[in-house]
C-alpha cells in the first residue's frame, strides 16, 4: 500500500490538442486504442499503472470532448461519447474506466456550475487536466449514504472538508479531485454538494490500496480528507441535479455500459485470434484447423450475436440520451434512462459470457498464466459489479408494464 500526497501529485498538463468534431473524436479514440491494446496484458499482469497512456489521452484532447461549444469544446453527441469509450475499453478497460468520473463531474458543472465555474473548469479540461472522483464511502448504510462533510470556515470565504472515500477511480492520476459531501443548508438541512479540490491541496491524501481481482490498474483506492480548505467558488450544489428531469444518471451509466461492451469486444477479438493462430482442431471434427470446426464456428456465431446486440443497444441508448440532453422533459429523460438500463443489462451478460467462453473455445492452452487471457473475465466480473442489473430490470419492467418512470438518481 502506497500513500501519494501533494509531493507526488501529477504535474500540470501542457497544452492539449482541441478536438473539434464527433468524427475526429472517434478517429482519435480508434488510433489511441490501437496504441494501448498491445501492452494491456502486461500492464495487468505486472500492475503497471497507465500514467503514460493517460497523459496521451490528455494530450489528444479526448478528455475535453464534452466541453460545451460556447466554452471552446466539441460538445460531442452522447452516442459519439459512448463509442469513444467502447473503443478505449476494447483495448484496455482500465484506461477507459479511469476518466469515466472525469466526464461525469464535467457534466455536473454543465448542469449546476455558474458561469465563472464553468469557464474556469472547462478551461482546465481543455488544457488536458484530469478530474478524478472521491464519491463512495465504506461502512455506511448504503451506497448513497455520505458522511463526508463541508463545514463553513467561519470567514465567509470557503469551507473545511473532512471525510474518507473509497473506490476513488481516477483520483491517483487527477489534477482535480471532485468530492461528494454533505453541506448543512440553512432551512433545508443536509444537501449534497461537489467540492472540486486540487490534487495537491494540504490535507488531501490518495492511497493506492486498490486490490481488486480485475480492473487492477485503475488504482481505485482511498482518498482521505483532513480539514481540507475549499474556497466557495469551487463548490457546486449537486443536489439540485435531481429536483427535475435529468440525465446525470443515464449519462454516467452510458459510459459504464460502453466499458462493458468494450470488454466483450476485446475478449471476442482475442478469442478469435487465439483459435485462428494457436488452437488445434478436436480430433473428431475431421477438419485440419480449429477455425474450421463447425461447433466452434457455431459458438463464435452465438458470441458475435451477443456482442453485436450489446453494441447496437449501446448506440441506441446513446441516441436516447442525446435526445433527452436537448429536450430535458420527463418523458425524454425517462426513456433515456430505460434505454441505457436495457443496454447495460445486455452488455453485463455479454461481457461476462464472452470473457468466460474465451476459454471454452480456445482450449486448455488458453488457461496458461503467462498468456493472461483471464484478465478479460476478471475485468468483466469486476466492472459489472458497479450497479446491480437486477434493479435495472425492475425499473424496465415497471416502465414497460405500468408506465412508471425510473427514479431520479445517479445510477439509472
Amino acid at each position: 500500500m502506497t500513500t501519494f500526497d501533494e509531493a507526488v501529485a501529477p504535474p500540470a498538463a501542457g497544452r492539449a490538442h482541441v478536438i473539434r468534431t464527433d468524427e475526429e473524436a472517434v478517429e482519435t479514440a480508434a488510433r489511441l486504442a490501437a496504441e494501448f491494446a498491445p501492452g494491456a496484458a502486461e500492464r495487468d499482469a505486472r500492475r503497471l499503472l497507465p500514467r503514460p497512456q493517460l497523459d496521451r489521452l490528455s494530450d489528444s484532447g479526448l478528455l475535453a470532448i464534452t466541453v460545451p461549444r460556447e466554452y471552446g469544446g466539441a460538445d460531442v453527441r452522447a452516442d459519439t461519447l459512448a463509442e469513444v469509450y467502447r473503443l478505449l475499453a476494447e483495448a484496455d478497460p482500465n484506461i477507459a474506466q479511469i476518466p469515466q468520473s472525469h466526464v461525469v463531474y464535467l457534466r455536473v458543472l454543465a448542469q449546476q456550475g455558474d458561469a465563472r465555474q464553468r469557464e474556469y473548469f472547462f478551461g482546465e479540461a481543455l488544457a488536458g487536466r484530469r478530474f478524478g472522483n472521491a464519491q463512495s464511502e465504506a461502512g455506511t448504510r448504503h451506497v448513497q449514504d455520505y458522511r463526508t462533510r463541508l463545514v463553513p470556515d467561519g470567514n465567509g470565504g470557503g469551507y473545511r472538508l473532512t471525510g474518507e472515500k473509497h473506490y476513488c477511480t481516477g483520483a491517483l492520476f487527477a489534477h482535480w479531485v471532485p468530492v461528494l459531501a454533505q453541506l448543512d443548508v440553512p432551512g433545508e438541512g443536509d444537501r449534497l454538494h461537489v467540492a472540486y479540490v486540487p490534487r495537491g491541496a494540504p490535507g488531501l491524501k490518495v492511497v493506492d490500496d486498490w486490490s481488486g481481482m480485475g480492473q487492477r490498474t485503475t488504482a481505485s483506492g482511498t482518498v482521505r480528507l483532513q480539514d481540507v480548505w475549499v474556497p466557495a467558488e469551487r463548490v457546486v450544489p449537486h443536489h439540485l441535479t435531481f429536483t427535475g428531469p435529468q440525465i446525470h444518471g443515464s449519462y454516467a451509466q452510458l459510459l459504464h455500459t460502453a466499458i462493458d461492451v468494450g470488454i466483450a469486444g476485446g475478449a471476442l477479438r482475442e478469442a478469435a485470434e487465439f483459435v485462428r493462430t494457436k488452437s488445434r482442431p478436436w480430433f473428431e471434427s475431421g477438419v485440419s484447423t480449429a477455425a474450421e470446426d463447425p461447433l466452434l464456428v457455431q459458438r463464435f456465431g452465438e458470441l458475435a450475436i451477443a456482442e453485436r446486440s450489446a453494441r447496437a443497444l449501446l448506440a441506441e441508448a446513446g441516441r436516447a440520451v442525446e435526445v433527452a440532453r436537448h429536450t430535458l422533459t420527463e418523458e425524454a429523460t425517462a426513456a433515456a434512462s430505460i434505454a441505457v438500463a436495457t443496454a447495460k443489462a445486455v452488455a453485463d451478460r455479454a461481457c461476462v459470457e464472452i470473457s468466460s467462453a474465451l476459454f471454452e473455445v480456445s482450449g486448455t492452452r488458453s488457461s496458461l498464466e503467462g498468456l493472461n487471457l483471464h484478465r478479460h473475465w476478471r475485468n468483466a466480473r469486476t466492472h459489472t459489479l458497479h450497479d446491480p442489473v437486477r434493479w435495472k430490470v425492475q425499473h424496465i419492467g415497471r416502465y414497460t408494464l405500468n408506465g412508471t418512470p425510473p427514479p431520479r438518481h445517479g445510477v439509472i
